[in-house]
């Protein structure tokens, strides 16, 4: 039988908890600016809606990616 143990609750950082679902935000990835909608806030990073162009220029074959919050600024 196996145990289990909870969850550590890790705290967010305050850049992390001030994120909101439909914040516009941009990254850069293969050289490229890509600016996409926040679609849902994640631990280590966010699931970001593009245009069909950006996810074209960047390699990725939907309109959806992942980015780390490491990687990215939000637009005031």
């Amino acid at each position: 039988m196996r145990m289990a143990f909870p969850a550590k609750q890790k705290e967010q950082s305050p850049f992390v908890a001030a994120r909101k679902v439909g914040e516009v935000i941009s990254f850069v990835r293969n050289d490229h600016e890509v600016i996409g909608k926040i679609e849902k806030i994640l631990e280590n990073s966010v699931i970001v809606q593009i245009t069909k162009d950006d996810a074209e220029a960047i390699g990725v074959p939907s309109d959806r990616t992942v980015v780390s919050h490491k990687n990215y600024h939000v637009f005031e």
